[in-house]
């Protein structure tokens, strides 16, 4: 893409804290079917968080949480949807980067077909639905996004929107942890939804299953 760089494995190779506010207003690119979409909000996850699915345990599924940095993790959640991250940090520390939403900049068509005749701002709003308009699921889990040539990868168009950051949607423990940033008056950005199961600011929560 010109005037555009796919992002190198350094930059995933930071505190996931770090990498999720820098990845706001990257672009996101499945080339092999001309997509592309610009990144307006994601979650950060780290080693010690209760919320992030490593914590306490390491198994086939969280794997690529482990590193190397810059490789997906795509994960299912309540059983009905994919949720597309990318590992931080360092190999052998579980962190991640939860891409929670992006508005559309090719290849509408396509997400549009796929996401059944809804709303462009809907698209690509939640992780959820990003996955399904990209066409990504579990097989691309643990594929590596800093190769060039591949076809799903993140690059750096020069874009640098205004950031704002809170607490992460729907996660029941370490609810006020303010590592959801966002770029200030997006559209595109996901509601925030706080979890019923979440304990009053400052609690512990329950723990994730």
């Amino acid at each position: 893409m010109p005037g555009s760089r796919v992002l190198p494995r350094a930059f995933f190779a930071r505190p996931a804290p770090e990498v999720a506010a820098d990845l706001v207003g990257k672009v996101l690119l499945r080339s092999d079917e001309g997509l592309r979409a610009r990144i307006v909000e994601v979650e950060a996850y780290m080693a010690h968080d209760p919320a992030c699915h490593a914590y306490g345990r390491r198994t086939a599924r969280n794997e690529p949480l482990y590193g190397p940095a810059g490789h997906a993790y795509v994960y299912f959640s309540y059983g009905m949807h994919w949720c597309l991250n990318v590992a931080s940090g360092h190999a052998g520390v579980a962190e991640g980067c939860l891409l929670r939403a992006a508005e559309p900049l090719d290849g509408l068509e396509t997400m549009r077909s796929r996401r059944g005749g809804v709303r462009d701002r809907d698209l690509l709003r939640g992780p959820a639905r990003l996955t399904q308009a990209l066409g990504v699921d579990g097989s691309w889990s643990g594929r590596d996004l800093c190769v060039p040539s591949a076809p799903l990868r993140v690059a750096d168009d020069g874009c640098r929107p205004d950031i704002v950051s809170g607490p992460r949607v729907g996660v029941s423990v370490a609810a006020d942890t303010p590592w959801r940033f966002c770029a200030a008056g997006s559209p595109w950005v996901s509601d925030y939804k706080r979890s019923p199961r979440a304990a009053a600011a400052g609690g512990r929560g329950q723990p994730e299953g």
